[in-house]
């Protein structure tokens, strides 16, 4: 939670390119802060110096009444000890309570106006910080890499699919989806990691980086992946951006290249890195039909560590659906043999894909949708999320 004043500007003090300081007397005092000139703490206003972005909340005046983000200024922590203005504080505005005094101080979204601290499972005040304080190894967990947030149920879905297959059951699977933050930023932005967890189908979530609002908070992939394994002791981790995210229809210009960057600390942890493709039949642009040209640079020049790229081998009837077809299949398998060696370095894995796995991706709980299609308009994306998860699966328990 924040924790949020109004503040009165008194005075106008620098600027610079995008950025004003303010001088503001607060509605009330700071938490555990007397306010000035009262020898007994008793309440009173208090003067703080804030700051601005005018970019974002225009140019503030002298008696404008702002909103204020105070969390870290009240925990006496970094931002330049300022309060952070969120925009203009309408009239008889109520404010939320103040949040419990606790322990926690990771900053999300740092330094901008709706920045929030967390206890982070890696930081010196969580209970668990002596158990990573020296973890370096994932003791060879599989880690899925995905660069689409939409592939996370499909994978989840493999998972147990594979697990079914091997008459286990997949409720005894621990698997934990690390969140990174190249697409929304919140967790509960979500509403697949909800009806994932709802369902039991996750057993937790690891926000990670600038993302926020999971099971867990970790500062790094690396120790949100450590905290996957050595706190929630999960069997396998899937690491994907949230949702929305970023592409430009350049190269380089997508969020979901951190992917490669994903499979890297999966191999330098120690843990056994799956490359899930990201795969279409419907797509009108070529540069996503067959392999998305974004898993041919993730994987292909990102990522410098080895993985296994699990590779969907239709049963005919999966072939013959819409959207799919020989060419397809072709055109999946002549792209892959670019990431494989010897003209790359990754190990490709083929793994056959019937009827029943699609039984099984529609009892997924989270809606399985990708750029406006679903599972019947463009199964091959799907699908192929999916073997990565039954690849990982025969990772775990092989």
């Amino acid at each position: 939670m924040m924790t949020w004043r109004i503040g009165t500007v008194i005075s106008t003090g620098r600027s610079w390119a995008g950025a004003l300081e303010l001088e503001v007397t607060l509605d009330r005092p700071l938490p555990g802060r007397a306010a000035e000139g009262t020898a007994d703490g008793a309440a009173g206003p208090l003067t703080v110096r804030a700051l601005a972005y005018t970019d974002l909340v225009g140019q503030p005046a002298t008696g404008d009444a702002l909103l204020l983000n105070v969390s870290a200024l009240a925990r006496g922590l970094g931002t330049g000890g300022y309060a952070l203005v969120v925009g203009p504080a309408a009239a008889g505005t109520d404010l939320p309570a103040d949040p419990p005094v606790g322990p926690g101080h990771l900053v999300k979204a740092r330094y901008t106006p709706l920045q929030s601290m967390v206890l982070g499972v890696d930081e010196q005040e969580s209970p668990h910080h002596a158990v990573l304080a020296d973890a370096d190894s994932l003791d060879g967990m599989p880690v899925v890499v995905a660069d689409l947030h939409s592939a996370l149920p499909a994978v989840v879905a493999g998972l147990r699919h594979a697990a079914a297959a091997a008459g286990r059951d997949p409720g005894d699977l621990k698997i934990a989806y690390v969140m990174t933050d190249g697409g929304a930023l919140p967790a509960a932005f979500s509403r697949t990691i909800a009806a994932l967890r709802d369902a039991e189908w996750l057993t937790t979530c690891v926000t990670v980086g600038q993302a926020y609002g999971g099971d867990l908070e970790a500062v790094t992939v690396h120790t949100g992946l450590l905290a996957a394994r050595h706190v929630a002791g999960c069997d396998v981790a899937v690491v994907a951006q949230g949702p929305g995210n970023l592409g430009t229809g350049t190269r380089w210009g997508y969020s979901g290249v951190a992917a490669g960057e994903a499979v890297n600390a999966a191999a330098t942890l120690t843990g056994r890195p799956v490359a899930s493709l990201r795969v279409s039949g419907a797509d009108p642009r070529d540069r996503h039909l067959g392999i998305s040209h974004h898993s041919l640079t993730a994987y292909g020049r990102v990522a410098l560590t080895p993985a296994d790229v699990p590779v969907p081998v239709p049963a005919t009837d999966v072939e013959n659906l819409p959207a799919w077809g020989p060419d397809l299949t072709r055109r999946i398998h002549e792209q892959a043999t670019t990431l494989a060696a010897p003209a790359a370095r990754h190990t490709l894995v083929d793994v056959p894909a019937d009827t029943t796995l699609l039984e099984t991706l529609r009892t997924s709980p989270a809606g399985l949708r990708t750029m406006g299609r679903g599972l019947d308009a463009d199964p091959a994306s799907f699908v192929a999320a999916a073997v990565a998860g039954i690849h990982a699966h025969q990772l775990a328990t092989g």
